[in-house]
C-alpha cells in the first residue's frame, strides 16, 4: 500500500480578490504563506516523511510545496497536476462561473471539460505511482478543483469528501494498492489560521 497525501495551495491574491484561477497564476498572500506554515507544521507533529514530492507547476503551488517541506526535499513539478482550465474566464470575478458541476461548460470558451480534468488528473497521479514501492509516502500539492475532480474519478463518488470544501492547505490521505485508492482521512490544519490586517 502507498501512502497518498493530496494537499492545496494556500490562498493567493486571486483567492482573495474572489478571480477565477486556473492555468493563469498568482502568489501566495501572508495568509497563504501562514496556511502553508500551518500544514507543514500538523505534518512534522504526525511525524511523516515523504519519499517522494510533486507539485503542479503554478507558483502557487511549489511555494506551497516547498514551504510545507522546509525546502529540504526535492520534488517533480508537472503540468498533469495544474488545476482546470477555465478559458476566457481566467482572471475574471468569481461571480461568472456556474455552479458546479461544470461540465462542458468552458470547452466552449477555449477550457477544459470536466471529464478532461479528471482523465488528466487521474492519468498524471496514477502514472506517478506506478514505480512507487509499497510503503512509501507520497506528497501531491496542486489545485482543489483538479484534487476534487481525481477524488471524483478516484473513489468513484460526485461527492467523494462528502460535500466538503476541499480548504487551502487541506490534506486529504489515500491508501493506494496499484488499482484501488481508499480515503483514510481528510484534515484541515490551516482552517483556523489568520494574519493581523
Amino acid at each position: 500500500m502507498i501512502d497518498l497525501y493530496l494537499v492545496r495551495h494556500g490562498q493567493t491574491y486571486f483567492n482573495y480578490y474572489h478571480k477565477i484561477q486556473g492555468w493563469c497564476d498568482s502568489p501566495l498572500t501572508p495568509l497563504g504563506i501562514k496556511q502553508a506554515e500551518a500544514t507543514r507544521d500538523y505534518l512534522q507533529e504526525a511525524k511523516l516523511q515523504f519519499d517522494y514530492a510533486f507539485a503542479s507547476t503554478a507558483e502557487r503551488a511549489s511555494d506551497t510545496l516547498e514551504i510545507i517541506t522546509a525546502g529540504k526535499m526535492p520534488y517533480q513539478r508537472l503540468k498533469g497536476l495544474r488545476e482546470f482550465s477555465f478559458g476566457k474566464f481566467e482572471a475574471h470575478d468569481e461571480t461568472l462561473n456556474p455552479k458546479p458541476p461544470y461540465g462542458d461548460f468552458f470547452k466552449q470558451f477555449g477550457g477544459e471539460s470536466q471529464t478532461e480534468v479528471e482523465e488528466r488528473m487521474y492519468a498524471t497521479v496514477t502514472a506517478l505511482l506506478k514505480d512507487v514501492p509499497d510503503n512509501k509516502k507520497v506528497l501531491v500539492v496542486s489545485h482543489a478543483g483538479a484534487l476534487m475532480n481525481f477524488l471524483r474519478r478516484a473513489l468513484n463518488s460526485d461527492k467523494p469528501l462528502t460535500g466538503k470544501h476541499f480548504g487551502n492547505c487541506a490534506v486529504v490521505h489515500l491508501g493506494y494498492d496499484g488499482k484501488k485508492f481508499t480515503l483514510l482521512e481528510v484534515a484541515d490544519p490551516a482552517r483556523d489560521v489568520k494574519v493581523e490586517e
